[in-house]
Parts: C-alpha cells; sequence; structure tokens
C-alpha cells in the first residue's frame, strides 16, 4: 500500500503476497494454537487441538501453491491438546518446549520424537505461553497460566526459580515472553486487563503496569528494549513506550478480536506486527500507524453468517532476514498458509 510520501498516511514497504497452504492430514478438529520457526529460521513447528507437533521445513513448503503433498517432516504425539510452543534457544534447533493443557510443560527432542523434560508444577490448570531466555550462558524457561501464577524455571534440572502471581494472581496468565534481545525484561499479558513488565532479576513488584485495555491481554511483545506490543479482546493492539513513562504510542485497530486467541507476532526487521482475526484474516501493521497496512483472508474468503466460523488462531513471522520476509498463518481449521516478499 504506497500512497504517497506524506507520513501521515499508511504505506506498506514489502510486497507480501500468498507462497503457499498445507492442509490439516486430517479431518477431524486440528485448530492450530502455535507456530513457532526454529533459530535457524528453516524449521517451522506447529502445534495445536490435535495434540501434535508438526515439523516442516521451509524450503519445502515456499512455492508450493498447493498442499499436494504431505510436508511434515516429523510428527510428534503428545499427551494432551497444545497451546504454546518454544524452541529452545541452547540447542540449535533440537529440542522445543511445549505448553499444554494439561498445566504440563515438556520438552521434546525433536531428532527422536520423545520428551526429555518434563514439568508439571501448575495445578493442571492450562498453560498458556512459555518462553525461554539465555542469561549468563544459562537457559532460564517461563510459563503462564490459569493459575494465575508466572513460573520460572531451570530446564536443566526443573527447579523452581521464582513464582510471580501478578495483580494478585487472581486472573489467568495468558502470555509471557523474555526480552529477545538480550535485556532483563519480562513482559507477561493477564487476563486482569493489564501486561505486566518484570525485571528478571528482581521479580517483587513488576517494573511497569500497562493499563490501557478494556478486556484481557491476549499477548505481550517486544519490539525493541524500549517498545511492547500487547493484543487484548477488546480488538486493539496498543503499542507502549516503556522507556518514557509506560504511555501509548500507538493503537491499532482493524481486525476483529472479542473473544479467541487470533495470535500476535511482531518482525522486529521490519517494524511490523501481525495480528489474527476472527473473520479469518490476516492483518499486518507497521509501527508507524495505526492502521493495517495489508490485509489477507486465509481460504480467500470469509463468512461470519453461515456455518463457517473460521477464524485465524496463529501467526508467525521469520525473524532472520532483513530484506526478505516470510509470514505464517495458521487458522482454527488446521490450515497452514505462507506469504513471502521482498522490500519494495
Amino acid at each position: 500500500m504506497d500512497r504517497d510520501n506524506n507520513n501521515n498516511i499508511p504505506r506498506f514497504d514489502w510486497d507480501l503476497s500468498f507462497s503457499s497452504v498445507v492442509s490439516p492430514p486430517s479431518t477431524g478438529t486440528d485448530a492450530i494454537g502455535a507456530i513457532e520457526f526454529d533459530p535457524s529460521g528453516e524449521i517451522l513447528a506447529t502445534g495445536g487441538i490435535a495434540r501434535k507437533i508438526r515439523i516442516y521445513r521451509l524450503n519445502s513448503l515456499l512455492g508450493t501453491s498447493r498442499d499436494d503433498k504431505d510436508h511434515v517432516e516429523r510428527c510428534i504425539c503428545t499427551p494432551a491438546k497444545l497451546s504454546s510452543l518454544r524452541w529452545r534457544p541452547d540447542l540449535s534447533g533440537r529440542v522445543i518446549g511445549s505448553g499444554d493443557y494439561d498445566g504440563v510443560v515438556t520438552e521434546y527432542d525433536v531428532e527422536r520424537g520423545v520428551p526429555v523434560f518434563e514439568r508439571d508444577e501448575h495445578g493442571g490448570r492450562k498453560i498458556w505461553s512459555v518462553d525461554y531466555t539465555l542469561q549468563n550462558g544459562s537457559v532460564i524457561g517461563a510459563s503462564g497460566s490459569d493459575d494465575g501464577t508466572v513460573q520460572m524455571w531451570d530446564p536443566r534440572n526443573g527447579g523452581l526459580e521464582e513464582t510471580v502471581r501478578p495483580g494478585g494472581g487472581t486472573a489467568a496468565i495468558c502470555s509471557v515472553e523474555f526480552d529477545p534481545l538480550g535485556g532483563n525484561a519480562l513482559a507477561v499479558g493477564c487476563a486482569d486487563r493489564n501486561a505486566y513488565v518484570y525485571d528478571i532479576r528482581r521479580l517483587v513488584d513488576p517494573m511497569f503496569v500497562l493499563d490501557g485495555h478494556t478486556k484481557t491481554v491476549t499477548y505481550a511483545r517486544f519490539m525493541d528494549q524500549h517498545t511492547i506490543v500487547t493484543g487484548s479482546t477488546d480488538g486493539s493492539l496498543k503499542l507502549w513506550d516503556i522507556a518514557n513513562g509506560q504511555r501509548v504510542v500507538r493503537t491499532c485497530r482493524g481486525h476483529v478480536n472479542s473473544r479467541n486467541f487470533v495470535g500476535l507476532s511482531v518482525w522486529r526487521h521490519g517494524g511490523l506486527v501481525v495480528s489474527g482475526s476472527e473473520n479469518n484474516e490476516v492483518f499486518v501493521y507497521d509501527k508507524r500507524w495505526g492502521e493495517p497496512v495489508w490485509v489477507r483472508g486465509l481460504g480467500g474468503q470469509t463468512d461470519w453468517f453461515g456455518s463457517d466460523r473460521r477464524f485465524v488462531s496463529s501467526v508467525c513471522w521469520r525473524q532472520v532476514d532483513e530484506d526478505w520476509c516470510t509470514l505464517v498463518a495458521g487458522g482454527s481449521d488446521g490450515v497452514l498458509e505462507i506469504f513471502s516478499g521482498i522490500r519494495n
């Protein structure tokens, strides 16, 4: 969307177009709840209601306009429905962690397809989000749950490092993310309508409480070390400047989100945010503007009024390139679509 040089008019600096689609192997319920690229950006993992982690090679997906063959390189069966996936940052894409509906964090050896670590400390309450960070050469894991806690732990031995109860621990934790740029911050999205930012070296109280949404904060993501993007079931995204008084610098609207997890991903190289939507469309926002700069329906259609109530349930940017972008979106029907493009 290039209109003119007026800085107040949104324009899209990328030629992003459809690349390929992968339909679910089965006909049963297969909503995709998580999509994650490994650190190299070459391997893609998905998980969701079907109780499977599916592993794909990106090269096998790009350029295939129709799903004329099974692109799954590996499939790991899991004991429970999955809500979150995250690759261990210290193991070069060999181990992936998951959070499930039974409140268990499990790490899987991808090559062998077997669990190598398990942690069941949320009292059987659903885990919505897991993440990892490297601190002084050691890995720290975090999980957020319906039990109202964020737990930080050492994946080497499962030992509990810290338990945090944002807002008093009375509301579900929907999202946890460490600063991916190596800082000491942890961002938390909570069902009490707030997001919280903690210094992991001192978790007694949050550094910031981001109070501005009117419904559950489903996602809190870092754009950079000073900017956090939050998504909410109030139908908005907000960009917060945490370096200057935790003020809202942008509110983005256009997508539909009133009840479901629709996915939120930030592409830091391009300054772009992507959100799913309950009208089965993908919305891309540029951090400079509040209106979407690119909108695409999954499957080429949207149907609010018939029996088809599909929605976009997960989205993910590939992070490794600066001049080439890759976006993956998954639907509540299990369909996976890949979009790619270059800078205009």
